[in-house]
């Protein structure tokens, strides 16, 4: 390692003008197959880390997750590095056997810096399209290929290349079955945009397909549940005057996409509060808003959903309406007034004080919503500890098992209520094994809270303005 950071660091103090064109692009080469062969590198420090088992030392839910918040790199990223080194990598067995690369030319070629790790991220897309019912020797000659030509054309040519050879393989699309189809489904949700929009991708099975189409049939066409229009029908709409229809047809100036957005958001908030979908961790299948009354007073600023989601409190009040109100009030500190429980298992106005609190995971960095999250007892029930509200908080499964039984086991988690002298009274507070911390400090999660960090920022930023300071000048 001290060798390549010797030579990163010649490099960028390197006088680039000296260099004929000729020798110039060949050093431009050079280090693009370095950066091709640290790809390679990058499959190897990913299976080790996995073999070390440090996630789950670390209490992280994932290798992704582990690798996003080690490297500081993004989750995206991280995925694509696991899934990587699963294809690329060369994976080692308990009893001393060796699993090779699943595309090994293509593993090959990467190691020689011969191709890079865009190239291989392309290879592995178009691999992973190749129906399973296609013969093992067609689909070792199809990855030669493509890794072949990777070493000669840009990535965006390797998948036209692999689009002709899928092609070939299955020219009429018979050979793709019920396995292909399966194994490539799926819908993901992006993050939250800034501007409150997520956006959503994936693949649907011809189940589902089958099934949206036919809520969209009715609900998408124009004059259906338009959110702007009070007079619209929705679907709950037994028998729909074709008069009626036809005038809020009229009045109807979505688009095709929107109207498909509409309906779906029309469908699930007619089955989001339905009994028949039972309950998730002690609380109904239905949407939780928490929202401060001083926002829901002004009409203005945002709620948050049991889930993390956050909307304008106009938005919130709409999605609220013919639902059942629970009201939970909350101290001048922000914690919730007492709730208590002689039993062991919290109910489900303490699970909502929880949600409200807490939003998410308490374990410091952690993302999980409270949907994703169980009720924690911070002293154990069977340490004579209450189920009431301030000794209650919210835990994701990765990270209550990183609790450990007794507070004072240094090999473990520990959770506590932060004290009212504390920075963040009323927080749940974790205490790192030694082997994490040696002093074992207490932290909070501050994922979910957000507005306690940028808060402060904002008061100093307006205390400067009051004494007439000027801002802080814009980094270049």
């Amino acid at each position: 390692m001290e060798e390549l950071t010797t030579a990163t660091t010649a490099l960028l103090d390197e006088d680039l003008t000296r260099y004929t064109d000729t020798d110039f692009v060949e050093l431009m080469r050079r280090v693009e197959a370095v950066r091709a062969r640290l790809g390679a590198v990058s499959h190897r420090l990913v299976i080790e880390t996995s073999d070390r088992h440090l996630p789950e030392r670390a209490g992280s839910k994932s290798l992704a997750k582990y690798l996003s918040e080690t490297l500081r790199v993004s989750m995206a990223e991280a995925g694509a590095r696991r899934r990587a080194a699963e294809k690329l990598g060369v994976f080692h067995f308990v009893h001393g056997e060796d699993r090779e690369p699943e595309l090994p030319a293509t593993a090959a070629q990467q190691a020689a810096g011969l191709l890079s790790v865009e190239h291989a991220r392309r290879i592995m897309t178009v691999m992973d399209r190749i129906p399973a019912a296609v013969p093992t020797e067609l689909r070792v000659e199809a990855e030669q290929l493509l890794a072949q030509h990777a070493c000669e054309l840009t990535p965006e040519a390797i998948v036209m290349v692999g689009e002709s050879i899928l092609a070939h393989l299955d020219p009429d699309g018979t050979l793709t079955d019920d396995r292909d189809r399966a194994r490539v489904r799926g819908i993901t949700m992006g993050r939250q945009r800034i501007d409150g929009m997520t956006e959503i991708s994936g693949l649907l099975t011809p189940h589902l397909r089958a099934l949206l189409d036919a809520v969209l049939a009715k609900g998408a066409r124009p004059g259906m549940c338009n959110p702007a229009d009070p007079d619209s029908p929705s679907l709950a709409t037994r028998a729909i005057d074709p008069k009626h229809l036809e005038a809020a047809a009229g009045r109807d100036t979505r688009t095709i996409a929107q109207r498909n957005h509409d309906a779906v958001a029309a469908f699930l908030t007619a089955t989001g509060g339905s009994k028949t979908l039972g309950s998730h961790r002690g609380m109904p299948v239905s949407v939780v808003l928490t929202m401060r009354v001083e926002d829901l007073d002004r009409g203005s600023g945002h709620a948050v959903t049991g889930s993390g989601t956050t909307m304008s409190i106009p938005a919130a009040l709409r999605l609220a309406e013919g639902r059942y109100p629970w009201l939970l009030l909350f101290g001048r500190d922000g914690v919730p007034l007492y709730l208590g429980r002689g039993q062991r298992l919290a109910s489900r106005w303490q699970r909502l004080a929880c949600v409200a609190r807490d939003r998410g995971c308490t374990f410091p960095g952690c993302d999980a919503p409270a949907t994703m999250c169980a009720v924690h007892h911070l002293i154990p029930w069977a340490h004579g500890g209450d189920t009431d509200i301030d000794n209650l908080t919210l835990v994701c499964d990765r990270h209550h098992a990183q609790v450990a039984e007794d507070a004072d086991d240094p090999t473990g988690w520990a959770t506590e209520r932060m004290g009212a002298h504390t920075r963040y009274p009323g927080r749940t507070g974790w205490r790192p094994p030694t082997h994490h911390d040696p002093t074992r400090r207490h932290r909070v999660n501050h994922r979910h809270h957000g507005d306690e960090l940028l808060g402060p920022a904002i008061h100093r930023l307006r205390v400067k303005q009051d004494a007439g300071l000027p801002p802080p000048p814009l980094r270049q």
